[in-house]
């Protein structure tokens, strides 16, 4: 089983820059997109119907902005969209989970803290409502994985600056503190367990060539919990994807 998480920085652009056959070219089995930035409303029918698959979307109250969706070639049992724990983690569009008979799927685009004090705690909340949900999932024997863009570079691998960045929102330590708290839970980041030394980023800025000169971070993952690590075949980062600021993740399972 293949599965594809990509923040593509809007779908309606993305579309014009080769995803749809993309899409086809790769055929996951499960694609999960962040930043969709539309509602379906907005969607003509050739992104919302790519053949072989069906897809949900997720919109925030905010159009234009956020927003989740996945395509999927086999409907799940259940879906959901949001934690259910706060209306303020809900209404901006960030959640769809998928239950399906041996995992729960999270497709998350967690916030970005750089705003200012009041967006950074909003992004720390979330966070902590994010274990808390899956804790819940947890406790009731089920495997879950998670996806998306997380918004932090954990440790200094995972971006080709970390001293210049020690004091912005996506290193700060009390961001990466949190990374080590989830993970100090059992959750395993699929690509650095599998390639602890390799270095390789998902993101970068739009400013400066950073791209070219591969000035990056590492803000996407799959993170899995520890019965389903053993079906773990392969997890990468597709960093030669172009269409967004961030490129995709991919994680195989047997």
């Amino acid at each position: 089983m293949k599965l594809i998480s990509w923040n593509v920085n809007g779908v309606r652009a993305v579309v014009k820059k080769g995803f749809l056959e993309w899409v086809m070219n790769e055929s996951p089995d499960i694609l999960c997109l962040q930043e969709t930035k539309a509602n379906e409303d907005q969607l003509s029918d050739d992104i919302k119907y790519i053949l072989g698959y069906n897809s949900f979307w997720c919109s925030g109250e905010r159009k234009g902005y956020s927003g989740v969706s996945v395509f999927v070639k086999r409907e799940p049992l259940k879906l959901s969209y949001g934690f259910e724990l706060d209306p303020r983690f809900d209404n901006e569009g960030r959640i769809i989970a998928m239950e399906y008979s041996d995992f729960i799927l999270l497709n998350v685009y967690f916030p970005n803290g750089q705003k200012d004090d009041e967006r950074l705690k909003y992004k720390l909340d979330f966070y902590d409502a994010t274990l808390e949900y899956c804790e819940a999932l947890r406790a009731e024997g089920k495997e879950v994985i998670i996806c998306g863009d997380v918004n932090t570079a954990h440790n200094e691998i995972d971006l080709a600056r970390p001293k210049a960045n020690e004091k912005t929102s996506g290193f700060l330590r009390i961001e990466r503190d949190w990374m080590d708290k989830f993970e100090s839970h059992g959750y395993i980041d699929t690509f650095r367990k599998m390639h602890p030394e390799e270095i390789k980023y998902s993101w970068w800025s739009y400013r400066a060539a950073a791209r070219g000169k591969n000035v990056g971070w590492r803000l996407d993952y799959f993170f899995v919990t520890p019965g389903l690590w053993g079906r773990v075949k392969k997890a990468e980062i597709l960093n030669d994807v172009m269409g967004s600021d961030h490129c995709p993740v991919m994680l195989e399972l047997d």
